[in-house]
């Protein structure tokens, strides 16, 4: 049972009744971290142009940078256990934001190659925990048939940042200059940890610590903790971790390199590329919120976790990769804007829809700790997509040529990931819960 929390007197609600206005409410303070967290990852994008004309660096040396913030990122997550046994969530993120939000003070005060390498790999380390905790705070005020729209709601706010907070950054970095933009996302960030220790309370579905089951919704059942490797090695795990991972890659591709794509491959304004860069968001957005609403309606009906988690967001990559595999036949800057779009749009329902797949098999206290290292996995394809896609432009004889052959690439090693996912990930018959 969930036990909403009012001013005046505790009232039960059924589980079926988790997007209650506490519920929602702390949800809310969630993603404004999730947007926050993505900004510092994607500005990257914005003001790498500027950074490069300023030093003089080559498009291989920017990616590179790129490749390096997911190289931490990866080694944060794979520490979300470790924090999350230590101290609460409150506390947890404040650490994390407290610390993002500082990693730019040595680059704003000293531009170099070095301290751009610097600043990016402290700002991944940082921001490694900060996704699987934030998952799991949130999955704490709701059950396992809300979860894929929860999940759909805070991976959406990468859409936000690329159509609302992008383009609004790109308008300070052109009228203030690139430090200018750093400095707004940090204080932004110390303005929201003064909210979050005012407001945060932790949900019911999770427990005490977002790890203890809840005696409300489980009974009084003892869920008992089951190897790591019963649920790190099933072949849903491994396949769908594979999907995410090529997933992340376009993803962190398009974060690191849309806006100069844009710009010195399609021959947009600074400004134009910073807004159009948005464009794909939107279209992530709607596909993206859309399938999770229709997942979890089909979950609550009596579908398997199997068709909505697995295979409906594996045809949805499938789909993109035909469409990025068509890349370079495009010469029309709109249709390459509106192709790029939907490429990137239907492989973003996939994450919150395959996390909340994989959370169903790891019992409630091994939560943050499956959710780390699954997102740890993720986010190696990042490591690798950025600079890859430097190289791939550095090396081509136009850079428009560059960026649309990178954009194949990682769209074709997606679609067989789908396929992979598809024929083997078995939720229901790789559960590993006693």
């Amino acid at each position: 049972m969930d036990v909403r929390d009012d001013d005046s007197v505790g009232t039960r609600v059924l589980p079926s009744e988790p997007s209650s206005r506490r519920a929602w409410g702390m949800t809310s303070l969630l993603l404004l971290l999730t947007i926050l967290n993505y900004s510092d990852q994607a500005v990257f994008g914005i003001i790498a142009q500027p950074i490069a004309d300023e030093l003089g660096l080559s498009s291989s040396q920017i990616g590179l940078v790129g490749s390096l913030f997911y190289l931490t990122l990866t080694a944060g997550g794979l520490l979300t256990g470790l924090l999350n046994r230590w101290m609460s969530l409150r506390w947890a993120m404040v650490l994390l934001a407290f610390a993002w939000s500082f990693t730019a003070v040595p680059l704003i005060a000293a531009a170099s190659l070095a301290t751009l390498i610097i600043s990016r790999l402290l700002l991944g380390l940082a921001e490694g925990p900060s996704a699987p905790l934030i998952f799991t705070a949130t999955y704490s005020w709701h059950p396992a048939s809300r979860r894929g729209f929860t999940g759909a709601v805070l991976t959406s706010a990468a859409a936000f940042t690329q159509f609302a907070v992008i383009p609004a950054l790109a308008f300070v970095t052109v009228k203030f200059g690139w430090r200018a933009a750093l400095v707004c996302l940090a204080v932004a960030t110390a303005v929201w940890c003064v909210v979050w220790l005012a407001r945060w309370k932790e949900g019911p579905y999770l427990g005490k610590g977002a790890g203890e089951p809840n005696a409300d919704e489980v009974g009084t059942e003892e869920i008992a903790k089951v190897p790591w490797s019963r649920i790190f090695l099933t072949k849903t795990f491994v396949t769908s971790a594979a999907l995410g991972m090529s997933v992340f890659a376009l993803g962190s591709a398009v974060l690191t390199w849309l806006p100069s794509y844009f710009e010195v491959g399609l021959g947009y304004s600074r400004l134009e590329a910073g807004t159009l860069s948005g464009l794909p968001a939107i279209v992530g957005l709607a596909i993206a919120l859309t399938t999770s609403v229709l997942s979890d309606r089909l979950f609550r009906r009596g579908s398997t976790t199997r068709f909505v988690r697995i295979i409906i967001p594996s045809v949805g990559v499938l789909i993109s990769g035909a469409v990025l595999v068509s890349m370079p036949a495009i010469t029309t800057p709109a249709v390459a804007v509106a192709a790029i779009s939907l490429g990137y749009g239907f492989s973003l329902p996939t994450l919150p829809l395959v996390q909340a797949a994989i959370v169903e098999l790891s019992p409630p206290r091994q939560t943050a700790g499956t959710l780390g290292v699954l997102i740890a996995i993720f986010t190696t394809g990042g490591l690798i997509a950025p600079y890859a896609t430097g190289l791939i432009v550095d090396a081509a004889s136009t850079p428009a040529a560059g960026y649309t052959a990178s954009f194949q690439v990682f769209g074709l090693i997606a679609a067989v990931c789908a396929v992979l996912t598809i024929s083997f990930a078995k939720p229901e018959k790789d559960s590993p819960r006693p």
